[in-house]
């Protein structure tokens, strides 16, 4: 059986509350809803981060980081479970190691298969939502870092640019705002 930790510091670390190590397919749907909930979880906490850099609050920039990698070490944790997990269903239906989802669902039979078919295409849809909400995410990081260089240099004394001999021309600044308006 598993629960999430009772700690709120690790609420999203989960616990093995039995120590056995044959999971039934009932105990491996179990394994696999959790960690559907950390994915979605962890979607949610990158939404939450672009809408910190969106926003330019980046006060709390280092708090929604930090909740990102404490989802992202309970998926960690809940993935070796679900290996575990995986591999003792493979054994109960005869599967080789290291056995797709997608095999298990299909060799599984009724009510597992649908269940397991379920899993998958909502591993695969969250997946997809949470790579492109990184790309997302970095693109802001990426735009923001620029925008603080580049305000950093337009208010700088000595930030000049290159002369044609290689010197630096101390009079010419670059500046992303056109001072002649």
């Amino acid at each position: 059986m598993v629960r999430a930790a009772e700690s709120p510091v690790n609420q999203y670390v989960p616990t093995v509350v039995s120590g056995e190590h044959d999971m039934s397919m009932e105990e491996l749907s179990s394994v696999l809803w959790r960690e559907r909930e950390l994915l979605e979880m962890l979607l949610y906490k990158l939404e939450v981060e672009r809408l910190v850099l969106a926003n330019g609050r980046t006060r709390w920039l280092p708090a929604a980081a930090r909740e990102i990698d404490t989802v992202l070490t309970g998926i960690k944790d809940v993935e070796l479970m679900r290996v575990v997990a995986l591999e003792g269903v493979a054994g109960e239906l005869g599967l080789g190691t290291n056995p797709s989802l997608r095999e298990i669902a299909e060799t599984a039979g009724e009510p597992w298969t649908p269940i397991f078919l379920d899993h998958r295409e909502a591993f695969t849809t969250v997946a997809a939502q949470i790579s492109e909400m990184a790309e997302s995410n970095r693109e802001l990081l990426t735009a923001g870092y620029k925008a603080a260089q580049a305000t950093l240099l337009s208010i700088t004394d000595s930030a000049g640019t290159y002369g044609s001999d290689g010197s630096v021309d101390a009079d010419r600044r670059t500046s992303l705002v056109d001072r002649s308006l």
